[in-house]
């Protein structure tokens, strides 16, 4: 790749601080500039700024990589590795992941200057995932950077449904490199990398469910939307009196029994929806002391805040009429559109639907190794409260 770079102007002087940069506050290009194009970026007086990927077909007109010299982005390899080396040293360092685990995400997009892109090490293999149409242009230099970082490692490639239609390109599906195991706090859990939901596993939430599993010693626990057994193993190894995990995915339940076989837990995984357990459990005579609702992404966009909402608070209402009193509830968003205070409001409100108090023992989030720049709040996707449940 040389030197050159189309140049593409912002409609002001003024530079957003965020790393996106919407259709509005960008000029057309004189020339034709293609989808994906890495690019260099000046204001409306022709000042340089910095480079960025460029989407013309996107609503997210610009991804900014750098802001500073024009030498920042001379040779895109560089970049890549000496921002994802920064990125891992955060991990390995600071927060010493490896000690504790073998699946955390080395890079987190806008959280760690590279919008748009999505690193996670799952055991042995390295998932990239791109939700920008620039990263997936440079997909082969990533993974040069990866594997200069984790020689050896396989390296996967996935684009999200969602991510490929607001990009407006058509990826090569991800390869399939069958399944992949690893340990995180001493339980053994199996994955399909690039499979499924995100990247394969819920990075995220290795922090809560240590927490929640902490709370599930002589509990009766249902871990509902459980995936690949996440909460659910961690809490029968912290010594539940008894696990049920419950999921819509055949396949994922499969996988979280074999993990479940493998680490001698007894879990008992329901193939089932989500609604229709709460129902069945909110007229049992033995209700959980333990509920964990993990549902997968209701509010993809701001269009569906209401709708979500709604859908949101119905099934929240229904996992509070689910726990006996005294017990607690785990529950979490990861719709990055819904922001902290409206989750936490649609929690009360339901709380009032059941006509069960609750007192808010906890707010939570995703692990240190999803950081978020303070020009992005969008990055803290993951909300999530601990509730005791009278």
């Amino acid at each position: 790749m040389t030197d050159e770079r189309p140049t593409i102007r912002l409609a002001t002087d003024e530079l957003s601080l965020g790393p996106w940069i919407y259709g509005r506050q960008v000029e057309p290009p004189d020339t034709d500039v293609p989808d994906g194009a890495l690019v260099e970026v000046v204001d409306a007086s022709d000042r340089f700024v910095g480079h960025g990927l460029y989407n013309g077909s996107s609503d997210i007109r610009l991804r900014m990589l750098t802001r500073g010299k024009k030498s920042d982005l001379r040779a895109p390899r560089d970049f890549l590795l000496r921002t994802l080396s920064n990125a891992d040293r955060l991990r390995k360092k600071l927060l010493r992941l490896p000690e504790v685990t073998e699946a955390y995400r080395i890079a987190h997009a806008e959280g760690d200057d590279l919008p748009g892109l999505v690193v996670d090490r799952l055991g042995s293999v390295i998932v990239c995932e791109y939700h920008a149409r620039g990263f997936w242009n440079l997909r082969e230099d990533v993974e040069w950077a990866v594997n200069e970082l984790y020689p050896g490692f396989q390296v996967v490639h996935k684009v999200p449904n969602s991510a490929a239609n607001a990009e407006r390109f058509e990826p090569e599906p991800p390869r399939d490199v069958g399944e992949a195991t690893f340990l995180e706090h001493q339980v053994r859990y199996r994955v399909s990398p690039g499979r499924g939901h995100k990247t394969g596993f819920f990075c995220d939430q290795r922090d809560n469910r240590l927490l929640v599993a902490q709370y599930a010693r002589g509990q009766s626990v249902l871990d509902l939307c459980c995936n690949t057994g996440g909460f659910a193993l961690q809490a029968a190894r912290a010594g539940a009196t008894r696990v049920r995990a419950v999921d819509l995915d055949e396949v994922v339940l499969e996988r979280a029994a074999a993990a479940a076989d493998e680490n001698h837990l007894a879990i008992d995984f329901v193939h089932a929806d989500a609604f229709d357990v709460l129902r069945e459990t909110r007229a049992a005579r033995e209700r959980p002391g333990v509920v964990v609702l993990d549902p997968h992404k209701i509010v993809a966009n701001r269009n569906q805040i209401e709708e979500g909402l709604h859908r949101y608070g119905d099934l929240n209402t229904l996992a509070l009429e689910s726990v006996r009193p005294g017990g607690l509830l785990a529950t979490f968003s990861c719709s990055g559109a819904l922001d902290l205070p409206t989750f936490l409001g649609m929690l009360f409100q339901s709380a009032r639907r059941a006509r069960r108090p609750v007192r808010l023992l906890a707010v939570l989030g995703a692990g240190p190794d999803h950081p978020q720049r303070p020009e992005f709040s969008r990055s803290r996707y993951l909300k999530g409260a601990l509730l005791a449940v009278d």
